[in-house]
C-alpha cells in the first residue's frame, strides 16, 4: 500500500468481508470538450417563472469549472444576472440572439431552439 493511500479509505481500517471492496461517493472527473464540439440550444422560456423571460442554455459538456466560466462571460456581456442549474446555464431576460453571437464568437457550435 502506497503512503498516501490510508487516506483514500476514509476511515475504514478493517473488514471481515473477504469480497470487501471500498468505493467513495465522488464522481468521475468528466473531460473537456473543445467549444467546436459542442452542440448547444439557445432557448427563451418564462414557464414556471412567475412570468419572467430568461435565455437558457442548454447541451454543455465539460467540467462544472467551465460551464460557470462561460455562465460569468454571457452574464457580464449581456449586462445582467443569472445562474448555473441543472448543467443549463439560465441568464436573466431576452438575450437570445445576443447570447447566439456571443457563443459563435467564441467557437462553439450554437443554433437557437424553442421558446418564442
Amino acid at each position: 500500500m502506497a503512503e498516501n493511500d490510508w487516506k483514500a479509505r476514509l476511515g475504514v481500517v478493517f473488514s471481515t468481508n473477504p469480497d470487501f471492496q471500498y468505493t467513495t461517493d465522488t464522481e468521475p472527473e468528466v473531460e473537456s470538450i473543445a467549444p467546436s464540439k459542442q452542440n448547444l440550444r439557445v432557448w427563451i422560456e418564462s414557464n414556471h417563472r412567475g412570468g419572467k423571460t430568461v435565455t437558457l442554455v442548454k447541451g454543455f459538456v465539460g467540467p462544472e469549472e467551465e460551464l460557470k466560466e462561460l455562465a460569468k462571460a454571457l452574464k457580464n456581456r449581456c449586462g445582467v444576472g443569472g445562474s448555473i442549474k441543472d448543467g443549463e446555464i439560465i441568464i436573466q431576460g431576452s438575450h437570445r440572439e445576443k447570447v447566439l453571437e456571443i457563443l459563435l464568437s467564441k467557437g462553439y457550435r450554437a443554433k437557437a431552439a424553442g421558446g418564442k
